[in-house]
């Protein structure tokens, strides 16, 4: 017998135990209910007894009103009061026919009722003792609640997964490879920790999985407890801080103390950062609720025996402000990083997600996966999410390539506003706007091609031009960096080349555009003018936050330096993307009228209108591409 059933078997006969206390208790109740009720009942009224002979001889006289007959007891009423003084009294009554034709000769109004048995009168009773028993259920059992909840405050919230329930394993997590066989160790040592135990080794006692929002943190620790068969508690670590001091690290050492109890078992905390983060820095006090919760978890995983078999698994996309004590070996002992992933991650994770989703024969995934570089794997699933919905909707029968491609725009810039009224010169003004940016992309040769280019309004953006590259880059070039600047400013070129204006909706690419060049020049070291240096260091004060407090470590004149080279690599990318532009004048009007007729085209068509790219740096469409991927969308 496992310890789950040993477990529900206590609770069983926990239960069975408290249910004969609690009947025997309710009969109590009941009954000094009865009996108070019978003692003071109220107005009722005094009956006093008599012989058999003195009632004969009041109905003789005339002195009897009227008589109740019940069985062998008669009830009645002194009419003139001489004798009982007008109470009621009762007679013992044996079987006496002569008393019903006595009765009626003294025409005395009498009846006859069945005996008043004590089930009868208890009977009575049920409707307010009834009534009694709801008040004292709301009442007493709301007390009793919050009694135990005043007293369980310092209990642990962790819950623990079932076995019961449909288990996670590592089949249905992909994509992240590498962090499956960091965590196979793991897994082994749960099932058989007399493998690392007879050689002296140690299992970690805690793993940290750090990542980007989506990625499958939470779901990789659930995979490692359903293939190691164990118990799982899961807690967020938000939910062990509250506004009483002391509530925190009460609630981790029973959360440890239940861990031990179903050992061998994992610890899952989500957003240890909302708990760990590091001492000492904020701006008032140091010794808070934050800082004790978190004394209390290192002290508890200092503690760890690692043969206890309790394994502490957490998840943050924060590393950087957790504290370096919870770091260092003997408390989180490996750092398991689950980043973007990669085409081929987001083809098996797809093929993840459309397990139960009906898909056309035609679609390949393959495709799929390259047009959503960046995608996280919560992204992906909620793509197909979408892909199902929009097939519902247009009543289909199954999920189309259609559908799949309106749910990639629909991830990355939102859904189409097709109702938004926008005026014909300002849909002009959208159109050579993306035109520009497809134009220098198209003839750039360091650029990501142009997958699609869209006028139809999208999330807040009123148009989109979408790059896809045609490999996985882990890194730029400088080249391929002023390109990309170049792109940025296409939009604010052709505005000023075929109205002879600036708008506001290159707002977001002169944002982008500068950001880019300010990091080429402070933190690449790609100036000529200032060498290769790094220009700007940033303190780790995470209260403060991390952009406000950037420490500026060179002089005023320095930073004139920067804000020339900056001026200059941007003038120097409009110089050139606007050569380009003035020398495909005919092509981007013949580009913006189409795209004013169909408001969507893609890259077939792009390359029909604009002829075929010079591109130097990419492999041909149909080599295999490679590792990881980037997107690159301008948005008006």
């Amino acid at each position: 017998m496992g310890k789950k059933e040993i477990l529900k078997k206590k609770i069983a006969q926990k239960a069975n135990s408290n249910f004969p206390k609690t009947l025997i208790l309710g009969i109590i109740i009941f009954g000094l209910f009865i009996y108070l009720l019978s003692i003071f009942q109220l107005n009722k009224e005094e009956i006093i007894p008599i012989t058999y002979s003195q009632f004969l001889q009041y109905v003789k006289e005339g002195n009897i009103s009227s008589a109740v007959i019940i069985e062998k007891a008669t009830k009645g009423r002194d009419i003139n009061g001489k004798f009982t003084s007008g109470k009621l009294f009762t007679v013992y009554a044996p079987e006496d026919p002569a008393l019903f034709k006595l009765l009626d000769e003294s025409s005395i109004n009498y009846e006859a009722k069945p005996e008043d048995t004590i089930v009868k009168q208890i009977l009575s009773f049920v409707p307010f003792v009834l009534f009694i028993f709801l008040i004292w259920l709301f009442f007493i059992r709301q007390m009793q609640t919050t009694g135990n909840k005043a007293l369980s405050f310092g209990k642990s919230r962790a819950r623990m997964a079932s076995n019961d329930k449909q288990k996670v394993t590592f089949k249905d997590v992909a994509g992240v490879d590498e962090a499956k066989e960091e965590l196979q160790e793991i897994i082994d040592f749960l099932k058989n920790p007399q493998k690392f135990q007879k050689l002296g080794g140690k299992i970690p006692k805690g793993v940290l999985v750090v990542g980007p929002p989506g990625t499958g943190k939470t779901l990789l620790a659930k995979a490692v407890a359903g293939e190691a068969n164990v118990p799982f508690f899961s807690i967020s670590g938000s939910d062990f801080v509250e506004m009483f001091v002391g509530v925190g690290a009460a609630r981790v050492r029973d959360l440890f103390d239940r861990a031990k109890r179903h050992s061998p078992c994992i610890i899952f905390v989500d957003e240890i950062d909302a708990v760990g983060r590091q001492r000492f820095a904020g701006l008032g006090g140091g010794h808070d609720e934050r800082e004790q919760t978190l004394n209390q978890l290192l002290s508890e995983m200092d503690g760890f025996d690692t043969k206890a078999g309790v394994i502490l698994i957490a998840a943050t996309n924060r590393p950087d402000v957790l504290d370096p004590a919870l770091l260092r070996p003997g408390r989180f002992d490996r750092s398991i990083v689950v980043d973007i992933p990669d085409i081929k991650g987001r083809e098996e994770i797809l093929k993840v997600h459309i397990k139960n989703v009906k898909l056309d024969n035609n679609i390949d995934l393959k495709v799929i996966a390259r047009q959503t570089p960046g995608f996280s794997g919560a992204d992906l699933a909620n793509l197909v999410n979408e892909a199902a919905l929009l097939a519902a909707r247009r009543n289909k029968q199954a999920v189309s390539n259609l559908e799949l491609e309106e749910a990639i725009d629909r991830v990355m810039a939102g859904p189409e506003k097709k109702s938004r009224v926008i005026s014909e010169r300002e849909k002009k003004l959208i159109a050579y706007h993306e035109s520009g940016h497809t134009v220098l992309a198209h003839f750039l040769p360091f650029t990501d091609p142009v997958h699609k280019i869209s006028i139809i309004p999208r999330g807040i953006a009123l148009g989109y031009t979408l790059q896809l590259p045609l490999e996985d880059r882990l890194i730029m070039t400088k080249e391929e960096i002023i390109e990309k600047v170049t792109v940025l400013l296409g939009g604010r070129i052709a505005e000023n080349i075929f109205f002879k204006e600036s708008t506001t909706g290159a707002r977001n690419d002169l944002r982008i555009a500068t950001e880019t060049v300010q990091r080429m020049i402070t933190e690449y070291g790609m100036s000529e003018k200032l060498g290769p240096m790094t220009l700007g260091k940033k303190n780790e004060q995470v209260f403060l936050g991390r952009d406000i407090v950037k420490e500026r470590d060179f002089s005023e004149a320095v930073a004139s330096e920067i804000d020339e080279e900056m001026r200059r690599i941007i003038n120097e990318c409009y110089k050139r993307g606007e050569e380009i532009i003035k020398n495909n004048k005919a092509k981007i009007e013949t580009l913006a009228k189409t795209l004013l007729e169909k408001e969507v085209l893609d890259a077939q068509e792009i390359e029909k209108i604009l002829g075929k790219s010079p591109k130097k740096n990419s492999p041909p469409l149909n080599m295999p591409v490679k590792d990881k991927e980037t997107k690159d969308t301008q948005s008006v």
